[in-house]
């Protein structure tokens, strides 16, 4: 390995590294936001809201896991919730032509994972920035699916598969132990192997991670698959919970994802951030959209609130950096 490729790839990231500290400060802030919404509100601290809460951040996080990959190489994936929304249909058409599940289950991890190759396809071979790809991918998608299910809803899934999304095991929500697993999955592959280093050097200098002889491309189409594949876990995960699916199902789902990535303290300059993080700011972002339901505040308010926490945690991003060069 040459001098440039010892640069690139930094040593394996400690969880005491400034990664942690800032995952730290964002554990703070989620228990501050607890504080608050326990004192204001008496329903907040029940079994059921706390459930609750565990399994919306879930069902974020597993969309936002995967976005936190090709985040920190300093790209982006507009498509994720139109990708949601064409894998759910399609998988949910396979459970009900074949009656298997299973079946079902792998149609739409492929069907995300493929949608997550082309974007990756075109950001690698076409040169397309990510940002412009992906944005024209949420269209394609968008029209893909509204024109396959021409206006029809799919419902009525085997009771087998609905307790994916809707269950509980030994107390808790099936998805919990999900999260759990792939939470364990995503920080391993990220902070502990080769390839996990690697995607953090593209993301702080893709010229030197190039000259150090990483495979930059292949690298570039291995978290845009993943990501892919992720938002085909999610879809699969929400056609069990709604035991429905229909074409407008991703509409809500980018917004969040995104929100939970950068709030959790992943830098869009890419190279800085942690799958944990991802999850605590899908946490953070459950909490405050949990609070304001408790608290009767209009649905109109809540994409301004998610808005203007998106832009303090770009704002406190870009102040970061500014403070480290």
């Amino acid at each position: 390995m040459t001098d440039i490729s010892k640069e690139a790839i930094a040593p394996p990231r400690s969880f005491l590294s400034q990664d942690a500290i800032q995952v730290f400060y964002r554990l703070l802030a989620a228990l501050l936001i607890c504080a608050v919404l326990a004192v204001l509100s008496d329903s907040f601290l029940s079994l059921g809201n706390i459930l609750n809460v565990l399994r919306q951040a879930s069902l974020t996080f597993f969309i936002a896991s995967g976005l936190t990959l090709v985040v920190l190489t300093a790209g982006l994936d507009l498509s994720v919730g139109a990708n949601v929304a064409l894998s759910a249909c399609i998988a949910g058409t396979v459970i009900h032509k074949t009656g298997s599940p299973a079946l079902g289950i792998l149609t739409g991890l492929a069907c995300g994972g493929m949608v997550g190759l082309l974007n990756g396809v075109m950001v690698t071979a076409l040169r397309i920035p990510s940002f412009i790809a992906t944005y024209g991918m949420l269209w394609v998608l968008n029209g893909l699916t509204y024109w396959y299910m021409a206006g029809e809803t799919l419902h009525g899934f085997p009771a087998g598969f609905r307790q994916i999304g809707s269950g509980y095991l030994f107390g808790l929500p099936i998805p919990v132990y999900l999260l759990l697993v792939f939470l364990g999955i995503g920080t391993l592959f990220a902070q502990r192997t080769v390839w996990g280093q690697e995607i953090y050097a593209i993301g702080a200098n893709p010229v030197a991670a190039r000259l150090s002889g990483i495979p930059v491309a292949r690298r570039l189409l291995l978290v845009y698959a993943v990501s892919g594949t992720m938002a085909g876990l999610a879809s699969i995960i929400f056609l069990s919970r709604l035991n429905s699916a229909e074409a407008d199902i991703g509409e809500s789902l980018t917004l969040p994802a995104i929100a939970a990535v950068l709030i959790g303290g992943t830098s869009l300059f890419g190279g800085v951030g942690t799958v944990f993080g991802t999850f605590i700011g899908a946490l953070i972002l459950t909490l405050v959209l949990n609070g304001m339901n408790l608290l009767s505040v209009s649905a109109n308010w809540q994409p301004l609130v998610t808005g203007i926490i998106v832009i303090l945690a770009v704002w406190l991003d870009m102040k970061t950096r500014r403070r480290a060069q």
